[in-house]
């Protein structure tokens, strides 16, 4: 994984969380704890587990409580002895993780392209990694690289298919017998965002202001051009869009976490 060493990740994370309001009301939805972490906290073991460990994070709302959680990080997950008397601490282990991170206010009220752009000068190699601080997937990130590496296009997005909401029913013609059961089917046979993307930094350019919606513009603008090349997953893939899906994440962590790839 040496050769990804140097890449970089953009973690947008600094939206309101409208839809999970229970509990963003509280703190930024990347911030909202599956198995007793942040789901932020999945997602960089996840990038980690590739030897991708520099994260540039895009804060806005609640921002400080990133920044807290971060500045505190090697407090709280190691031992201490406190000698009050002699005002001096020792630690008594070593935190793994070998993290970079840069914390960047990129503003409450900016739009995904927007705050994309208001980090593009911490970007220091030629193409990085760009993803939400909401969600989670098992796909091979070294493939998705190596084949963003490959075509030499500006962008490549992963292409999920989603899962469905409810269990689907399979009912016989002319009776009320149920034949089949698929509890949480994909969605339509169509492919999405899934939201992992690695990408070049000309991107950058096709960004107004913070305004603009990564969603929109840029990639209608990268589409249109035939500068954006689909990765396809067939694998695991969960956004944390509702207090249902924290919580259906939450089971797959108590059960066998599919994104949990790291020792």
């Amino acid at each position: 994984m040496k050769k990804f060493k140097n890449l970089e990740v953009v973690i947008l994370a600094g939206g309101l969380g409208t839809r999970i309001s229970e509990e963003s009301y509280l703190k930024p939805k990347p911030m909202i704890e599956i198995g007793g972490k942040p789901i932020l906290w999945h997602i960089m073991k996840y990038y980690s587990n590739f030897g991708i460990n520099n994260f540039i994070i895009c804060l806005g709302y609640k921002g400080y409580v990133i920044k807290e959680f971060f500045n505190n990080y090697l407090i709280h997950n190691s031992d201490h002895i406190i000698n009050l008397k002699t005002k001096t601490k020792k630690s008594l282990n070593k935190v793994d993780e070998k993290w970079k991170i840069t914390l960047i206010d990129t503003g409450k009220e900016t739009m995904t392209g927007g705050r994309l752009k208001n980090v593009s000068k911490f970007i220091k190699g030629e193409n990085f990694c760009f993803t939400y601080g909401d969600g989670l997937c098992n796909v091979n990130l070294e493939d998705q690289i190596n084949f963003h590496y490959t075509h030499k296009k500006l962008a490549t997005i992963l292409a999920v298919k989603p899962p469905g909401r409810y269990g689907s029913l399979n009912i016989k013609n002319n009776s009320n017998i149920v034949n089949k059961f698929i509890e949480k089917p994909q969605g339509e046979n169509s492919w999405i965002n899934g939201g992992f993307f690695i990408l070049n930094k000309k991107v950058i350019r096709l960004i107004k202001n913070n305004k603009t919606a990564w969603e929109d513009e840029p990639l209608n603008s990268l589409s249109k051009t035939n500068q954006l090349m689909a990765f396809k997953h067939n694998g695991f893939w969960q956004p944390m869009d509702t207090l249902r899906d924290k919580n259906n994440l939450e089971k797959l962590w108590k059960d066998n976490p599919p994104w949990k790839i790291w020792k």
